[in-house]
C-alpha cells in the first residue's frame, strides 16, 4: 500500500499510476478493470481520480503465472458474423471470454484461435481483441475485434456507451413497476470477494428494464444496459429482491432452480448493435436462447 504523492493529485488512475509505477496506461487500465486497484480500500476504475495523501494498493500479476491462450475448439460456440474487422459469436454457457487466474475451462479466444480466425493483437496477450465480456455462466451474443482499427473504435464505443446491449432475464417474482430504471452504484461485495453488491460510493451502474411476460412466480424482462459493470444485471435485480432465476450466488430460490432444471442464472445477451468500425453503418446481431434457458421458459409458460 503506497501513499499518493501531491504531484499526482487529480490525475486519472491509469495515467497517474502509470507514472508512479513505471507501467503502461494500458496495463494499469486492465488491472483496474480486473478489480486489482484499490484506492483507500475501495475498487477503483481506470478513470477515477487520485487524491493526494490517499492510499493506493495495486495487485500485480505474478510473472511466473503468465496466462496463455490455448487453441481449443469450443462446443456450441456459433459464429454469427465474420468479416475483416470483427467476428460476432453466440457464446455458450461454461465458457470464459479469455484466460484468467484459476480458470481451466474453455475460452472464446481459444475457440476462435482453434477455428483459425485471426484477431486483433491489441490488449494484453491473453485478451487480444476483447472489447467487452460476458460471465462464464451467461450466454449470448458478443463481438471480438479482428483488426487494430476495429479494436480502437469498439473500445471507444463501449466506453462512450454508444453500443446497444440487449439482454433477456427471467427474474423471480413480479417487479413493480413493470418498467423502470435501476440506478445504483456497484462495487465488490464488502464480505465476499467473488461477489459484487450495491455499495455506497461504488461505480455508477444503470440498468433499464421492462417486463414483457409474467408467470406465476417469475417474470421475463427485457433489459438494456447503460453501463457495463461486472455482474450488473444480477446484482441490480438481487438488490430489488428479484434475483435472476437460478442465480444461487445472488439469492435465487434453489427449489425453483431445480424445478426448472437450471444450474446457472437465467440470463442471456439477446442482441448487440453498434456502428460497424469499418464504415459506421449500424449493425445488429441476435442470439437465440440456448437449450437450458428455452426449456426453463417452456416449463414456466406451461404452468401459466
Amino acid at each position: 500500500m503506497l501513499p499518493i504523492p501531491d504531484g499526482l493529485d487529480g490525475m486519472r488512475v491509469d495515467a497517474g499510476l502509470a507514472k508512479m509505477l513505471g507501467l503502461s496506461r494500458t496495463v494499469i487500465a486492465e488491472l483496474a478493470e480486473a478489480g486489482e486497484v484499490l484506492l483507500d480500500g475501495r475498487t477503483a476504475g481506470k478513470s477515477d481520480k487520485l487524491v493526494a495523501g490517499g492510499l493506493v494498493e495495486v495487485t500485480l500479476p505474478d510473472p511466473r503465472n503468465k496466462l496463455e491462450v490455448v487453441a481449443e475448439p469450443v462446443e456450441g460456440m456459433e459464429i454469427l458474423h465474420d468479416d475483416d474487422d470483427i467476428v460476432v459469436i453466440s457464446k455458450p454457457v461454461g465458457v470464459a471470454v479469455h484466460p484468467s487466474p484459476g480458470w481451466t475451462g474453455p475460452t472464446v479466444i481459444g475457440g476462435l484461435a482453434a477455428a483459425g480466425l485471426r484477431i486483433s493483437t491489441s490488449g494484453a496477450e491473453e485478451r487480444q481483441g476483447v472489447v467487452h465480456r460476458l460471465d462464464a455462466g451467461t450466454t449470448g451474443v458478443m463481438v471480438v475485434a479482428k483488426s487494430e482499427h476495429a479494436y480502437t473504435v469498439l473500445k471507444r464505443a463501449f466506453k462512450e456507451r454508444t453500443v446497444d446491449k440487449g439482454y433477456h432475464a427471467i427474474v423471480q417474482g413480479h417487479p413493480d413497476p413493470t418498467r423502470g430504471t435501476i440506478d445504483a452504484p456497484i462495487d465488490r461485495h464488502p464480505k465476499h470477494d467473488y461477489k459484487f453488491a450495491v455499495v455506497q460510493g461504488g461505480r455508477e451502474s444503470v440498468t433499464h428494464y421492462e417486463v414483457v411476460e409474467a408467470f406465476r412466480a417469475a417474470s421475463l424482462a427485457q433489459i438494456k444496459l447503460e453501463t457495463g459493470r461486472t455482474h450488473q444485471i444480477r446484482v441490480h435485480f438481487s438488490a430489488l429482491r428479484h434475483p435472476c432465476v437460478g442465480d444461487l450466488t445472488y439469492g435465487a430460490d434453489p427449489v425453483l432452480a431445480r424445478k426448472l432444471g437450471l444450474s446457472r442464472q437465467w440470463l442471456h445477451a439477446k442482441t448487440l448493435a453498434f456502428a460497424h468500425p469499418s464504415d459506421g453503418r449500424w449493425v445488429e446481431f441476435e442470439s437465440e436462447y440456448p437449450d437450458d434457458l428455452a426449456k426453463a421458459l417452456k416449463i414456466l409458460r406451461a404452468e401459466n
